[in-house]
């Protein structure tokens, strides 16, 4: 039997949720939140672009230099985004050191265009890593590696991580990505991006209470210097807590968001 009109929903009609991928070596914005986004599109408008320096982005940002320098250029793609669609307010949802930290430099440059925002794993804010993922050793059970170490138990995921490590294989090995990718941790400038005290903008902070990249103390510390936000550690999760815990995730998201 057909839908009724009823049961149509418009999305043009549904708040606008903005969805920045995490910073891992060969990751899009598709595949970051391929776990979440179907459920995720049942309340929200999702927008989910490639950050400069991966997916469709990938040779975008070049003479780019450390963390700040890749979180604030990114920010300015994203106020650009919104320009072109047309909007003047949206909730927002990054991961990690990418999406995370761009999120951070958004509310800071432009805070009228973000109403509430949900920053996963630190969002950046930790100390940079002591060598960069993959590239050190470019080969498929390097990234195989490095991926299994986002997920809580690797084993509950032995399928989709063997799928994203072709994948992102493919991706990571794309002329200009390695250098963009070294450039993103590059110890050349301030950490973190922004002043974390003058962000209003409230903001509930994600946490895998497994998380192996990134230790919960580091959201702690981000939500200490946050003015108006809270942290929630999720039990039984890895970095990738939407993979690890995607109900939870979108409950944890969808709540927040809706209040």
């Amino acid at each position: 039997m057909p839908a009724s009109s009823d049961d149509v929903v418009d999305t043009d009609e549904l708040p606008v949720l903005l969805l920045l991928h995490g910073g891992g070596p060969g990751v899009d914005a598709e595949s970051n939140w391929t776990s979440v986004r179907s459920r995720l599109s049942d309340r929200f408008r999702c927008l989910a672009p490639d950050l400069l320096g991966f997916g469709t982005q990938i040779t975008e940002g070049a003479g780019l230099e450390g963390p700040r320098a890749w979180a604030l250029a990114r920010a300015r793609q994203v106020v650009d985004l919104l320009d072109r669609e047309g909007l003047e307010r949206v909730h927002l949802v990054g991961n990690s050191a990418a999406g995370g930290a761009a999120a951070l430099a958004l509310m800071s440059m432009a805070p009228d265009r973000i109403e509430r925002a949900v920053v996963m794993g630190g969002a950046g804010t930790g100390p940079l890593p002591p060598s960069v993922p993959f590239y050190d050793d470019p080969t498929r059970q390097s990234m195989r590696t490095v991926l299994g170490r986002l997920v809580a138990d690797e084993s509950v995921h032995v399928e989709l991580l063997d799928e994203l490590a072709d994948l992102r294989l493919r991706q990571a090995m794309r002329p200009g990505a390695e250098q963009s990718f070294r450039s993103m941790f590059a110890d050349v400038d301030g950490h973190p991006p922004v002043d974390l005290t003058k962000i209003t903008t409230p903001v509930l902070a994600l946490h895998g209470e497994c998380d192996l990249v990134s230790p919960v103390e580091v959201s702690e510390r981000l939500v200490d210097s946050l003015p108006d936000a809270r942290l929630k550690v999720v039990a039984g999760a890895g970095h990738w807590i939407h993979v690890d815990r995607p109900d939870e995730f979108c409950s944890q998201v969808g709540e927040f968001l809706s209040s």
